[in-house]
């Protein structure tokens, strides 16, 4: 059949229609493919070429107030290995399980894998350079040396439970570490390569180096002087009575911040693994709640004295118990007291007065105080692991758990709690929230990003009434059960605490207590609060004989390291067998040698050179010391010193 022009121009003309659609729907698809999705399709592939090798950030440094590094990151190579560049699997496998003191069949499944890149683990993690350096001269096909590092404590056991420490990744497992990981944390950076399917490298293929990111570095409240201040009198605690355990916090009472915090038994962060759980777990003076004792009647007399209800030369009788309820609480004195004024309860510490404190301020107000105070719940501080400790509840409140509380039994709180709890009380009356973190700092640059800021304080008690629980606490220390924590020259002021410990079936253990001490010095203007706690202490278990001259020593060494200037007027102290009382030392400067011990009185000598005059003494003259102390002089003149 034949077909017409008019047909066969139809069909050309349909044809080309047809190319043209056809062409031009493969010109847009490849204008789209090129112009829109061509970036994307160049990154899919390049990752389909390339192979990268991580290198991890530095993690930042962890400093004290005063730049004192805590923390910080050493050189650590690792081994990693390109499963699909290693020529010899099983002979690698065995080169490498003899230098790494490994099993070489696990590493022979290693470096079998089908993966990109592999790490040979654990016992290639973070070895040693020389090690590194002798894995990379064998030039290993598909072996690869990638910088790493670990985390370094200097000072090894030093502060080890706030600092905390990191696993295996360099990840903050715990402390400061675990809160504040994602700020000290570094990102990422690599080496990339280009290879071929097979995962070979790609003969004059690019590397591409991308750098990685330090952490940030950050500043501690925490002042490395009063630290080892305390561990170095923790320690001496652990050594002369063979407690359970000990722990002291040491914090600016105006500001929260923690200056020392410490506990017994203690760990090193770089060896964590090699202690117990338990131990590098536990942060006590944070985590462990307790029935507080006598250090609790702090908040009671503050209470009392902020309702108007006593006055510090008012009187009390103590016949050595009071009745609540039917029941007799006892004062610890057998006998009891006598008539006292209300100063003298404090400073006698007496169960009975306190708990007619708690009576005059009633239920209601006196949990109020309580709980203002910041009792029942935790304090904010940044660190992991903090107890809310334990309070009765309103219902559960008759006339003897009133009673028991005013003098601190029957409730359960944390050390950090009664830190800051007494901080509020003496600082002017404001709480105040304990912190550790100060600001975090640039490692390029040096300069300060970040200010940490505190939650704002709440006012709980008067000024008025914060001085007079100062002077009350200074009296306690002069004349009172906190007598072996006076410090000659330094307005001490502070509170004995001794408590029986519960045990497992709710019933006080016998001879078991839990002794501490808080004191808080210059009393006129405070710049420190010291709070030492000894669980179950061998011989005499009370707070005024066990754990007042630990703080008392931690004290006058951190008052010296702060700068605080002594004091010239203080509340005398008063004298107790066995004690002696405190002489001045007298100018013996000029004196010949046979008018010095005419001069001396009650003191002890000893004589250095063989000249005719003191030159020099030592304590310096005016200085106030115990009586039957030894005053050392140098002698001058013609025959000169020696």
């Amino acid at each position: 059949m034949r077909v017409s022009t008019v047909t066969v121009r139809k069909r050309l003309f349909f044809a080309l229609c047809a190319a043209v659609l056809i062409f031009g729907g493969l010109l847009g698809r490849l204008a789209y493919v090129q112009l829109v999705k061509g970036e994307w399709l160049s990154s899919q592939a390049e990752e389909l070429w390339t192979r990268n090798i991580p290198f991890e950030g530095k993690r930042g440094q962890i400093l004290d107030r005063n730049g004192e590094v805590l923390a910080y990151n050493i050189s650590a190579p690792s081994v990693l290995a390109i499963p699909s560049q290693v020529k010899d699997p099983s002979q690698t496998a065995e080169t490498l399980a003899r230098l790494l003191k490994a099993d070489a069949k696990k590493i022979y499944k290693t470096l079998t894998k089908r993966e990109l890149i592999v790490r040979i683990t654990p016992e290639g993690r973070r070895i040693s350079e020389d090690l590194a350096k002798e894995i990379y001269a064998l030039n290993l096909p598909g072996i690869v040396i990638a910088e790493d590092s670990k985390r370094h404590y200097p000072k090894k056991s030093f502060a080890a439970h706030v600092l905390g420490f990191t696993g295996i990744d360099n990840q903050g497992l715990s402390g400061l570490e675990k809160v504040y990981d994602d700020k000290l944390m570094g990102k990422r950076g690599y080496v990339s390569f280009e290879s071929k399917g097979s995962g070979e490298e790609i003969p004059g293929g690019v590397d591409r180096f991308t750098p990685p990111e330090d952490g940030l570095n950050l500043v501690t409240t925490i002042d490395a002087s009063i630290q080892s201040i305390m561990e170095r009198e923790l320690d001496q605690a652990m050594a002369e009575y063979n407690p359970d355990g000990v722990l002291g916090i040491a914090m600016d009472p105006k500001t929260g911040e923690v200056l020392a915090m410490a506990s017994r038994p203690t760990y090193e962060p770089e060896n964590f693994q090699d202690a117990d759980p338990d131990v590098y777990n536990r942060n006590t003076p944070i985590w462990r709640t307790y029935e507080p004792g006598s250090t609790f009647k702090i908040i009671t007399l503050a209470a009392a004295l902020e309702e108007n209800k006593i006055n510090l030369d008012d009187h009390f009788h103590d016949p050595g118990y009071i009745e609540v309820g039917g029941v007799h609480l006892h004062c610890w004195k057998k006998g009891g007291h006598g008539s006292q004024t209300y100063l003298e309860v404090v400073e006698n510490s007496c169960n009975p007065g306190f708990v007619r404190m708690g009576q005059l301020v009633g239920t209601d107000d006196l949990f109020q105080y309580i709980r203002k105070f910041g009792f029942g719940k935790k304090t904010g501080i940044d660190l992991p692991g903090e107890a809310s400790g334990i309070l009765f509840k309103p219902e559960q409140v008759g006339p003897v758990e009133l009673g028991t509380t005013s003098f601190g039994q029957g409730v359960s709180v944390t050390p950090i709690q009664q830190v800051a709890a007494v901080s509020a009380a003496i600082n002017g009356g404001t709480t105040v929230q304990p912190h550790v973190a100060k600001e975090w700092i640039d490692p390029e640059t040096g300069e300060t990003v970040e200010r940490m800021t505190p939650k704002a304080g709440e006012r709980v008690i008067s000024e008025e009434t914060s001085e007079k629980v100062r002077q009350s606490l200074e009296s306690v220390v002069a004349k009172g059960t906190g007598r072996r924590a006076f410090i000659d020259g330094y307005r001490v002021a502070g509170k004995t605490g001794t408590a029986q410990k519960v045990g497992p079936d709710g019933t006080y253990l016998e001879n078991n207590h839990i002794v501490s001490f808080i004191g808080i010095a210059p009393a006129d203007d405070p710049e420190i609060v010291i709070y030492v706690a000894v669980d179950n202490p061998e011989g005499i278990q009370f707070g005024g004989v066990v754990t007042a001259p630990i703080v008392k020593r931690i004290m006058a060494d951190s008052l010296q390291s702060l700068g605080v200037e002594p004091r010239q007027e203080q509340i005398e102290p008063e004298v107790v067998y066995p004690d002696k009382p405190y002489v001045e030392v007298p100018d013996l400067l000029q004196l010949e040698r046979r008018e010095l011990q005419a001069s001396l009185y009650d003191l002890q000598l000893q004589v250095v050179g063989e000249g005719r005059t003191v030159v020099e003494q030592s304590p310096a003259p005016g200085t106030r010391v115990k009586q039957g102390s030894t005053i050392r002089v140098y002698l001058g003149g013609e025959s000169g010193r020696e």
